[in-house]
């Protein structure tokens, strides 16, 4: 079976803001998300752009030193996890990683590989890199989301309706 997916280009910091609005609408209700790209990739403010169209005013922090950071937005609880620098998978099992992923919550996790062999299966998954097709493109960089259930095939058919498709 294929997943379902998209490859978009994000210009500038107000694309990565109207990218986040997007997921925003299709994962109002919960499911998990893998954000993977290299440092500085955009990942974390891909993040932020999120938690802002779901209605979060304060500062969002990058968690990389917390592991997670996490936000009520009204009957929406939403966690932020980076695992850049968790040393092994099983540290996430003495923080309860598990009880995250409940119904009803929205778990951002950076870094999943990480976390490989403890966390779940991803909903959606968001793969950001550098885009170069022409000079003046040189500042972008590609989103690709792939769906692996109803809810990240939601998100990608937002994505592709606010995009055009590389």
């Amino acid at each position: 079976m294929l997943n379902p997916a998209v490859r978009v280009f994000l210009a500038d910091e107000a694309a990565t803001d109207k990218a986040g609005q997007s997921l925003a609408e299709a994962l109002a209700a919960g499911g998990l998300v893998y954000l993977e790209g290299t440092l500085g990739a955009g990942k974390t403010h891909l993040s932020r752009s999120l938690l802002r169209a779901l209605g979060h005013q304060g500062a969002v922090k990058s968690p990389t030193y917390t592991l997670v950071e996490p936000y009520e937005l009204g009957a929406l609880k939403v966690f932020h996890f980076d695992l850049y620098r968790l040393a092994h998978p099983e540290e996430l099992e003495f923080m309860g990683i598990r009880d995250y992923f409940a119904p009803g919550h929205l778990c951002l996790v950076e870094w999943p590989n990480r976390g490989a062999g403890v966390l779940p299966a991803p909903d959606l998954t968001l793969q950001l890199a550098p885009h170069i097709a022409s000079p003046e493109q040189a500042q972008g960089r590609s989103l690709c989301a792939t769906a692996f259930s109803s809810i990240g095939a939601a998100a990608v058919q937002a994505l592709a309706g606010a995009f055009p498709s590389l």
